[in-house]
């Protein structure tokens, strides 16, 4: 690489470059990769009130300041709640982005959030580049991820948390389902197939008992929008796998119906077969009709448990376990519950294994 390089320091490292394991000294050129994973530093043109955090690598949440400078993924993201862009076909240092999520997505935002103002400006200051073997190179996710697996022959029983749309409880029930599972005795691995590039998640299952946790990141994407993200998806279930859990918790992030691709996990049979228990988090009695008539007519399945907000009181449990037959259990309320209905699916899934039978 014959490029001129610049030494500087970072302020923060965004959790979505997390893969590249950098220090705040990191070198720059000012020749960009505009692809997806690709690490740039930026420096923040703005001071906002709200949306005002970026997660670091550490896992902590630090709110940013105008002037910051921060080292963070190139990455889309299509958020119904948060902000929506894209990767511009080009990129050059001087120009100006936005950081699109907490994760520290760099992009280009197309569309705001009325909730959480205009997207923070960035102004571009280069790649980022790794030294590693005497090799120079721009730093990118892809170079460190898990590997993608075409095919899931063999796996511990699945639970899988998906939900109508976002912010309905679908990590608070993964959470609870992990806490409530490995007090129970059992080896519970975990992991976050969908969504745009954020670590909060899995790190919650983690401090909840889980042995092992991942994220599609760690297989190199920064979000799952409109890609076959099924190898990404089978390698991180393959790859918990070789640690010898007794199940594996998958929450699927966005909604069943969305950009980020949980429809697509939700048709493949090889994931369908050894799916044991799946909960669905619902914001209201619409999303809980809808979501089991896709289950049945589109994925020849059924829900096991429904959660989230429709469940806050006693007047939507009731509709839906008198009225459409499926089972409703608040994750905050009552998550010993919620525990004891998993484990009673996975007692009756044909695929449970023997220490849970």
């Amino acid at each position: 690489m014959t490029t001129a390089t610049e030494n500087i320091k970072a302020d923060i490292l965004a959790s979505s470059s997390g893969s590249v394991k950098l220090s705040h000294d990191v070198t720059i050129v000012k020749n960009v990769v505009a692809q997806e994973g690709y690490v740039v530093a930026v420096k923040l043109l703005d001071d906002k009130e709200t949306y005002n955090k970026i997660e670091s690598v550490t896992g902590e949440f630090v709110t940013y300041k105008k002037g910051d400078i921060v080292v963070g993924a190139l990455g889309e993201r299509q958020a119904l709640r948060g902000y929506s862009g894209i990767i511009p076909r080009s990129i050059r240092a001087g120009e100006i982005l936005h950081v699109l999520n907490m994760g520290g997505i760099i992009g280009q935002c197309q569309s705001p959030h009325p909730d959480f103002g205009p997207a923070m400006r960035v102004e571009v200051l280069g790649a980022v580049i790794v030294k590693e073997d005497e090799m120079i190179r721009h730093a990118c996710i892809q170079d460190y991820a898990i590997e993608w697996q075409y095919e899931l022959k063999n796996s511990v029983p699945l639970i899988a948390v998906t939900g109508t749309c976002m912010n309905v409880g679908k990590t608070m029930a993964a959470t609870q389902i992990v806490k409530q599972l490995t007090q129970k005795g059992l080896k519970v691995a975990a992991a976050k197939l969908t969504g745009a590039s954020l670590m909060r998640d899995v790190r919650s299952m983690m401090e909840q008992g889980a042995i092992a946790c991942t994220h599609f990141s760690e297989a190199g994407l920064v979000s799952t929008t409109g890609k076959n993200i099924l190898p990404m998806a089978k390698g991180l279930i393959t790859h918990l796998n070789k640690l010898n859990p007794d199940i594996i918790v998958l929450e699927y992030g966005d909604g069943i119906i969305g950009a980020y691709g949980v429809d697509s996990l939700l048709m493949d049979k090889e994931i369908q077969r050894f799916t044991a228990v799946h909960v669905v988090a619902a914001q209201d009695f619409m999303g809980c009709w809808a979501s089991d008539h896709f289950f049945r007519k589109r994925y020849n399945s059924n829900i096991s448990i429904i959660t989230g907000p429709v469940t806050d009181n006693l007047v939507g449990v009731q509709f839906i376990q008198n009225t459409m037959g499926i089972r409703a259990v608040n994750a905050v309320a009552d998550p010993e519950k919620l525990g004891e209905w998993v484990l009673e699916g996975l007692q009756n899934a044909k695929n449970a294994p023997q220490e849970v039978l």
